[in-house]
């Protein structure tokens, strides 16, 4: 399950965190949004560091179609349902200025883009009503979108909205291009530094712990996807993503345009340029985090889809990104808790994060520089609009406790005899009278904690990605335990030691 941005592109290690340091402002979270809020505040002259838990490129940007468009699925009705005109416009405007800061970066810091038409497109008649509301909203809000009747690509369409001159990118160079720029600010990133908790310490400061001991800010900001605190019960107002990506080599150039689906089955489609000949990214199949038990399927299916339309590509990689969906469907740049600077948080970006980590990146910059964009009240984290989502926070949270509920009632069910996992699988037991996770990847057999760090649910295993997931808010971990992301700022505890050799199966 490796992106194919990095089969090519190596990233130079860094060094992790010293304890007992101290910064005006401390970025936890390497990815886009950090970069980019990073970059922002040290050219305003702002003391800052950057603190990764794994390595740059290793999250959701690296892991991106990076699919730099305004034209975003059917994103504007769903934001237009929700909020007013004016609202749309605003939340497009921001996005503007995502994209323009981000093209223009790349234009002068050699990082190649291609221009590419963004196509919303129907694959049935429900789908055809969505693709023309998309349209319709749009319009209102005053966007360059048409509607045609086809589309340049060999799968079929009823219908699509067009919104020409939008871009596409290979994330990588972008991430290691930002690194470099920031470092030339003397900004020190730090890989390899998880952040256990943010604490507010004897001098006024805020300790931020670290795996390897304490760090102090003045400001902290959180661009970890999801929060990392829970202060403020983000983790409720937010939805964990998981979708599925495959790139295939083309044995000819193909068109660089970029096709969504208006519904689902999600089918996201776009080409990238290479030496070696063009390569296609297929992408879709998205499901809650942990709530999927056949997520091998969810690759599958895409697989046969392009072998379908695309017969003489053949398969490069496959892999999977996460994002979170907020339940009020704008997007979060702003403090963690009403009324207070100390801690600002991004986050709900509903997987178009190209423009929208640039905006929030640039919201909260102007939050700590005093110099906030004139469209940063779209991306307010508390608004009383927020109320409008009520029912739908209710139903979401309904489904987070029956899943709560439910893995608890299967794990206290769960045999108590150790049993060891055929390679490949992984399953919930018993051990010394706690839930535990058993699996076995590559001939080692680990048994960890299948107890969410977080909030206690019960994990369940990922087959696709060979990973433990939780289904309540979307923290993952890898095999041996090991954090991978989500609200979780802990790995899971071992409770035996690893067993390597065959395995059953």
């Amino acid at each position: 399950m490796t992106p194919v941005w990095k089969i090519k592109t190596p990233t130079p290690a860094r060094l992790r965190v010293t304890p007992g340091l101290r910064y005006d402002v401390v970025v936890i979270g390497g990815g886009l949004t950090g970069l980019v809020t990073a970059l922002l505040l040290a050219e305003n002259g702002v003391e800052v560091a950057v603190l990764e838990g794994r390595r740059i490129g290793d999250g959701t940007t690296g892991a991106s179609t990076a699919k730099v468009s305004l034209l975003q699925g059917i994103r504007a009705q769903r934001i237009r349902h929700r909020h007013s005109a004016a609202t749309l416009r605003a939340y497009l405007d921001a996005n503007r200025a995502g994209q323009q800061w981000l093209l223009e970066y790349c234009g002068g810091h050699a990082v190649a883009f291609q221009h590419a038409d963004a196509y919303t497109y129907a694959q049935s008649e429900p789908e055809l009503l969505l693709a023309r509301t998309e349209f319709d909203a749009l319009r209102e809000a005053e966007m360059p979108v048409e509607f045609t009747d086809r589309i340049d690509a060999p799968f079929p369409a009823l219908g699509a909205v067009r919104l020409p001159a939008q871009a596409q990118l290979n994330p990588m160079p972008l991430l290691s291009a930002l690194a470099a720029d920031v470092e030339s600010n003397t900004v020190p990133i730090y890989e390899s530094s998880l952040v256990y908790g943010v604490n507010a310490a004897a001098t006024g400061d805020h300790r931020i712990d670290t795996e390897h001991g304490p760090v102090l800010a003045g400001t902290v900001v959180l661009a970890t996807g999801t929060p990392i605190l829970d202060r403020g019960g983000f983790f409720a107002r937010l939805i964990p993503l998981r979708s599925y990506l495959t790139a295939y080599r083309l044995p000819q150039p193909l068109s660089h345009a970029m096709y969504i689906t208006a519904g689902e089955p999600t089918r996201s489609v776009r080409t990238v340029p290479d030496p070696e000949g063009d390569v296609l990214l297929v992408g879709g199949n998205g499901h809650v985090v942990g709530r999927a038990e056949r997520t091998g399927d969810c690759v599958s299916d895409l697989r046969e889809w392009t072998e379908r339309w695309y017969p003489s590509a053949t398969p490069l990689t496959s892999w999977s990104a996460q994002d979170y969906l907020p339940l009020g469907e704008l997007p979060y740049a702003g403090p963690l808790i009403p009324g207070r600077n100390g801690i600002l948080l991004a986050t709900g970006y509903a997987k178009w994060g190209f423009t929208n980590a640039v905006a929030a990146a640039q919201v909260l910059a102007g939050h700590i520089t005093g110099k906030p964009p004139d469209w940063a009240h779209v991306y307010a984290t508390w608004q009383p609009e927020e109320l409008r989502s009520l029912p739908t926070a209710a139903r979401t949270n309904a489904s987070v406790a029956l899943e709560f509920c439910a893995g608890w009632w299967h794990a206290v069910r769960a045999g108590a005899d150790p049993v060891r996992a055929p390679e490949g699988t992984g399953h919930v037991e018993r051990r010394f009278g706690r839930p535990a996770a058993t699996c076995t990847v590559d001939g080692t057999t680990t048994t960890v904690s299948a107890i969410c760090p977080h909030l206690g649910g019960i994990l369940r295993w990922n087959p696709a990605e060979k990973s433990w997931d939780c289904p309540l808010h979307g923290s993952r971990f890898a095999a041996d335990g090991t954090r991978l992301e989500g609200p979780a700022t802990h790995h899971l505890a071992p409770l035996s030691p690893p067993i390597t050799g065959p395995a059953p199966g």
